[in-house]
């Protein structure tokens, strides 16, 4: 099972995702399950460090918006300080707002899923950016 933690910036745009790979039947096919930062036990006040971290632990694969490099704690700073060779690639939407669009949101799932399938040629990557 792959299991997809939903950043809590896309929790209002996840249920559009999920409903294109449900609908798809991709979800079934490749055993995906969705997990929110409440289901887990996270803030939504988790820096972004902590989170990476929280994933890369639980073996997670991190959902997100496009993140920036702010401050030490950013994704973009946490990814060159920390990724590995070994480390399970981030999912970073590109455009969150056009997940309403459904041939924008089946792009998106295309590229989840072909991510997904070939999940060991991405370990290392850092971000993978969707579409």
């Amino acid at each position: 099972m792959i299991t997809i933690l939903a950043d809590h910036d896309l929790e209002g745009y996840v249920p559009l995702l999920w409903g294109t790979l449900s609908t798809e039947e991709w979800i079934e096919l490749l055993a995906l399950k969705l997990v929110t930062f409440k289901d887990v036990g996270l803030s939504s006040k988790s820096s972004d460090r902590e989170v990476w971290r929280f994933a890369q632990t639980h073996r997670l694969i991190l959902l997100t918006n496009n993140r920036n490099m702010k401050d030490e704690d950013s994704l973009e700073q946490t990814l060159r300080d920390e990724n590995e060779q070994t480390s399970l690639p981030v999912l970073t939407i590109s455009d969150r707002g056009r997940l309403t669009e459904t041939n924008y949101r089946r792009r998106c799932v295309l590229q989840l899923v072909e991510t997904m399938m070939y999940l060991e040629n991405h370990l290392g990557r850092g971000r993978v950016y969707i579409p």
